[in-house]
């Protein structure tokens, strides 16, 4: 039995969702697993693998920000960031020399490596999306993420490859040698599963996003969603809260749904209105959905790219918050495709086990 050192950052729960897939492969064959994270994300892989081990690490400081600060605000992170790598790094390389490991990954943190162990680094950005008006900073974060993938053995992109159907587009591209030279496109990693039931909720609001921008967004949906027909469902996104009652007859507002009530409701959903966050579109593909409205939260400029992209792409239709018109915007949405057929996520973690991680596990 090969003892694995799993770490993904806690940026909301994209990261240790995907995660999920490839931990449970893991276990499947019999392997022990120490996960270290912090905040929701150790939260959430504490209540679904409540027998592997766990450990706290921090997370680095996060880079939103709103578009018209972007330069001074993504500037002014660049030190932060860097120190916090660097403070992680220390925490990790102490972690190792107490404990023997056979195989590390780490999910977006450049830190978790050992020249020792083998070690997978975890990404769909291999580049930032930045705004037009400084082109030079989406070259410089190729630049810094290579710098980084020279500490791993491999980095793991979970999307299918460039010339299919890629779901992150620009962002999972990086030209530099040392990263093409490590990439495996995976496919889709998502905790989600497609269940046999009946499609019975018309319209599934999801609203998500950093404060104030969740807020306002909710404002939007409150004002316009009994205009639509049919029964409606609507997420809030406030977890601390548990709340839920009926706006009308067919229109339901709950101020939260864990991850496997998400599961259901999403599997029940005829259209889904979300922001447009890689795990959400991870999670869309899974359930082979293919009508979606797309509001990409502002400042965010990885969801206003993939949103641009979607709709070039002609798979879904987005709208910019402030101008929403709910029944109107749906309309137009009915008229994309959804995306094309993929292979599902337990599928892609099996290849991946057998492909990446056995040569390493199965011959101890």
């Amino acid at each position: 039995m090969s003892h694995i050192f799993v770490s993904p950052l806690s940026w909301g729960l994209g990261h240790a969702t995907r995660d999920i897939p490839i931990i449970k492969e893991l276990l499947k064959h019999g392997h022990k697993i120490t996960i270290a994270s912090s905040g929701s994300a150790l939260a959430l892989l504490q209540k679904e693998f409540p027998a592997c081990e766990f450990l706290y690490l921090p997370d680095y400081p996060t880079p939103y920000s709103g578009s018209v600060f972007f330069v001074a605000k993504f500037t002014a992170y660049i030190p932060l960031m860097l120190h916090a790598i660097r403070r992680e790094e220390q925490k990790a390389h102490q972690i190792f020399k107490q404990n023997k490991y056979d195989l590390i990954i780490a999910d977006n943190r450049f830190g978790v490596y050992s020249s020792h162990v083998p070690s997978f680094f975890i990404s769909h950005q291999l580049r930032f999306s930045a705004p037009r008006i400084i082109p030079i900073a989406e070259q410089w974060a190729q630049s810094f993420n290579s710098r980084f993938h020279k500490n791993f053995t491999r980095v793991i992109v979970p999307d299918n490859s460039p010339d299919t159907v890629s779901l992150s587009g620009k962002l999972s591209v990086n030209t530099r040698k040392s990263t093409l030279e490590r990439i495996y496109y995976a496919g889709i990693l998502s905790s989600i599963k497609k269940l046999d039931m009946d499609e019975d909720i018309d319209f599934l609001f999801s609203v998500s996003g950093p404060e104030p921008q969740r807020t306002m967004l909710e404002r939007k949906v409150m004002e316009q969603v009994q205009k639509l027909p049919g029964k409606k469902m609507v997420l809030l996104g406030k977890p601390a809260e548990n709340k839920e009652y009926k706006l009308d007859e067919l229109t339901t507002v709950k101020s939260h749904a864990g991850r496997e009530e998400m599961s259901v409701l999403m599997n029940r959903a005829k259209f889904i209105i979300s922001r447009s966050g890689y795990t959400t579109v991870m999670e869309i593909a899974e359930l082979g959905k293919k009508k979606c409205l797309f509001i990409p939260t502002p400042g965010q400029t990885e969801q206003v790219y993939l949103s641009e992209y979607y709709m070039e792409k002609g798979w879904f239709y987005s709208k910019s918050q402030y101008s929403l018109d709910i029944v109107k915007d749906i309309e137009e949405a009915k008229k994309y495709s959804g995306l094309p057929p993929m292979s599902d996520s337990q599928s892609n973690a099996e290849k991946l086990y057998k492909e990446l991680f056995a040569p390493y596990l199965e011959t101890m």
